[in-house]
């Protein structure tokens, strides 16, 4: 063996002989775990290691990242998701075969000595010198327990854990310092117990209850001798020595451990003589880690709970701290996920949409008067497999917390939001417009905020069809989806005042970014999600009080120690009054308007229906007393598909309108969710409606109608003088400037 390495200067044998001998010729008991002061063994050189006295007296553990339980509202597992597949245990759960195992493997004599182990060094020193190389290391559980904890502290970070596990004299000085403090502090079994519990047993198990688990299905407390003896084997070298991939290995380590454990008196011969004849017998648990495993398709939803703790300052004042509260894990996140609204919504979202489809959609239901967000589900699996059609991207939100860039537009789903605030300035419902299907209105008649005019050109507007064209009030041109008649309203109304009532309701953009002060806005021409649409609805069941979506209900340390959760923050938007009359007028949409394929017939139930420009994007946003409900479908790729000569879930579509494709999804959604649940009315009230003009033709059969012949009133037939096309397809509106699409909507 050379004296010296090539590059001159002591092995690092050497170097440690010298360390001993210099302590002993100090009159320094290593074993009565005392170390020289600085400068005695000439170790403050920089780059080799600090002197003694300079190392912080105090170790800072940090706390051992675990599984977090994610669960929905009634206790069900969601998900799983941990960085460091650990469940912490108290060593009173942990067998005593496997305390016994490890101290008999690593630390023979863990009881005897303090934090060095001065016999130990010199034997492993002596074995080393005789192979000319490291052929025995001499390191204590205890020590072994500190490198562990800079291990663990270091996290994912490259740098760091190279740093924490360098063989340095540096290093293993400080090393033993902390050592020494953590003798004195926590006792052996205290030691035992952290070691047991932050040890690598390999395949992705930290600490030996996950061990005991991924090997066995089992808990560390019931672990036989022979399986002790397996998962203390596999600490030297978790790859060499795994069961799974090598079991001749593996059996080897384990009866080599089982034969320490006899040699030490820890259980008799014949005990180990048995054990060794035991063949290895697993059980493997496969993990299942992160929001990939979701039950019920709610990936999304998982995915979003994580990214609210990730960004909300509740869970820590900086993002550093958020994401560090989170990696460690051990939490258990209750949800407002109901399971049965999940499942239902899951149902929905794969009922008429194939993951494979060229377009997608997304259904998220949300709990008037809360704010709870009750499901989200869509046709697209949740996963990072291309291949199997899998997607991260969460086309309920807005992309701070994982949607799209944007959102999507929303089409005529946004038109009773323009009816709130004209109801809100004091416009009566029987407001009547003589709307063509086509109009021009003038661009100063569309102004900020500001009160500068939103363009320099007239704002062209149309309805889709030639039959949408005459006379109609709020009633009968919200159930036809009338734009011409909207952007009237809207005229009336202002800008402004409809701006005010979209952000008093919720209605956010899905960049993050204000409102465009664009006159098309009434027409749904700027993007949002379907989050803050079913949000915006819940507002009108929740009599005109809008609350902001929550997804968390209650989280919980390790420790047991609550974290206040983000609450739901309710405000009027509108008068009880507004509320349901825009409630009334929306019934008839879902009974003899656009919106007829989703109606609920045991309920009260109302909604809207929405397309926009070529049928790119397609909408069905409704509600009952209780559950409001929003369904989106149309493209989640760089590439907008225009929805006409289509074909979606194996049906085909001429052109698809929002209540011939997401309504009926809608229906799928809400009967399951409802399933069982109460029926609440919505607050009756009498809407006005406009005068009929005097019907000029007489009618030739006394009490028999003709259609369209229905007065103000009428029970069959909420909107008067209009007929019906058998084919309701709603209309289409300009291009608002300064904005993408334009947002030509239909119903």
């Amino acid at each position: 063996m050379p004296k010296k390495r090539s590059g001159g200067g002591l092995t690092t044998t050497q170097q440690a002989a010298k360390f001993l001998g210099v302590a002993a010729l100090s009159g320094v008991v290593l074993a009565g775990i005392a170390l020289p002061a600085a400068g005695a063994l000439g170790l403050a050189a920089k780059g080799t290691v600090d002197g003694f006295d300079e190392i912080p007296a105090n170790l800072k553990t940090p706390p051992l990242s675990q599984r977090t339980k994610i669960l929905d509202s009634k206790g069900g597992l969601i998900a799983t998701v941990y960085s460091r597949d650990r469940t912490v245990v108290p060593l009173t759960s942990i067998s005593p075969y496997m305390q016994n195992a490890i101290i008999a493997i690593e630390d023979a004599r863990f009881y005897e000595h303090g934090a060095v182990d001065l016999k130990g060094i010199l034997r492993a020193l002596n074995r080393n010198v005789q192979a000319g190389g490291t052929a025995e290391g001499a390191s204590t559980l205890t020590q072994q327990y500190v490198k562990n904890v800079f291990v663990e502290e270091a996290g994912d970070d490259p740098a760091k854990v190279a740093e924490a596990t360098q063989q340095t004299l540096g290093r293993k000085v400080q090393e033993l310092k902390y050592a020494i403090q953590v003798e004195e502090e926590l006792g052996k079994r205290k030691i035992l117990e952290n070691y047991l519990n932050i040890t690598f047993f390999g395949q992705q198990a930290y600490g030996v209850e996950a061990a005991s688990q991924r090997y066995f299905s089992k808990s560390a407390k019931d672990l036989k001798l022979e399986e002790a003896a397996l998962l203390a084997g596999i600490v030297q070298s978790p790859s060499r020595y795994d069961p799974i991939n090598d079991t001749e290995e593996a059996t080897k380590r384990r009866n080599t451990v089982l034969q320490r454990m006899a040699d030490i008196g820890k259980i008799s011969q014949k005990q180990a003589d048995e054990a060794q004849k035991t063949p290895i017998k697993l059980k493997v648990k496969r993990p299942r880690n992160g929001c990939i495993t979701a039950v019920s398709g709610a990936g999304f939803f998982c995915d979003y709970v994580s990214k609210v703790v990730k960004s909300d300052p509740a869970f820590g004042k900086t993002a550093k701290d958020r994401a560090k509260l989170w990696a460690t894990g051990g939490l258990t996140i209750k949800t407002t996920l109901d399971p049965r609204s999940q499942a239902a919504s899951n149902e929905a979202a794969v009922s008429r949409v194939n993951e494979d489809d060229k377009v997608a959609d997304a259904v998220v239901q949300v709990q008037p008067g809360t704010g709870r967000i009750l499901a989200m589900a869509q046709s697209r699996p949740y996963g990072l497999d291309p291949s199997k059609h899998q997607t991260m991207l969460n086309l309920s939100v807005d992309h701070a917390m994982g949607g799209s860039y944007a959102g999507f537009q929303v089409g005529s789903t946004f038109k009773p939001i323009t009816a709130a605030a004209a109801l809100e300035k004091g416009i009566s419902p029987a407001q009547t417009f003589d709307t063509p299907r086509k109009i021009s209105l003038p661009a100063d008649s569309f102004r900020t905020c500001a009160g500068a005019p939103t363009d320099d050109k007239p704002w062209s507007v149309q309805n889709e069809t030639e039959s949408e064209k005459g006379m109609f009030d709020m009633t009968s041109a919200l159930g036809k989806s009338i734009n011409t008649y909207f952007a009237k309203l809207e005229q009336k109304t202002g800008l402004c005042e409809t701006l005010a009532m979209a952000k008093k309701v919720g209605y956010d953009r899905g960049d993050n970014k204000p409102l465009w002060e664009v006159a098309n806005t009434t027409l749904g021409g700027q993007e949002s999600t379907p989050l803050a649409m079913a949000s915006v609805y819940a507002t009108f069941a929740n009599r005109g009080t809008y609350c902001t979506p929550v997804a968390v209900l209650s989280v919980t340390k390790p420790n047991g120690k609550p974290i206040d959760v983000p609450k739901s923050r309710c405000s009027r938007a509108m008068s009880e009054h507004t509320a349901d009359t825009i409630n009334q007028m929306l019934k008839g949409v879902v009974e003899d308007g656009t919106g007829t394929q989703a109606g609920l017939s045991d309920r009260d139930n109302a909604g809207k229906t929405g397309t926009t420009d070529e049928r790119k994007n397609a909408w069905f946003v409704g509600y009952t007393p209780n559950l409001s409900t929003a369904v989106w479908v149309g493209s989640d790729g760089a590439r907008q598909n225009k929805m006409t000569d289509i074909v979606i879930g194996g049906q085909y579509y001429d052109k698809v309108c929002g209540g011939c494709l997401p309504g009926p999804i809608w229906r799928t959604a809400m009967t399951g969710a409802l399933s069982s649940s109460e029926t609440p009315s919505f607050n009756p009230v009498d809407v006005p409606r406009a005068k009929e003009k005097e019907d000029k033709e007489k009618k030739p059969d006394g009490d028999k109608k003709k259609p369209g012949d229905n007065k103000p009133g009428d029970d069959d037939n909420p909107f008067p003088g209009i007929s019906i096309p058998p084919d309701l397809l709603g209309g289409n509106n300009g291009h608002g400037r300064g904005q993408n699409d334009g947002g030509r909507n239909g119903p």
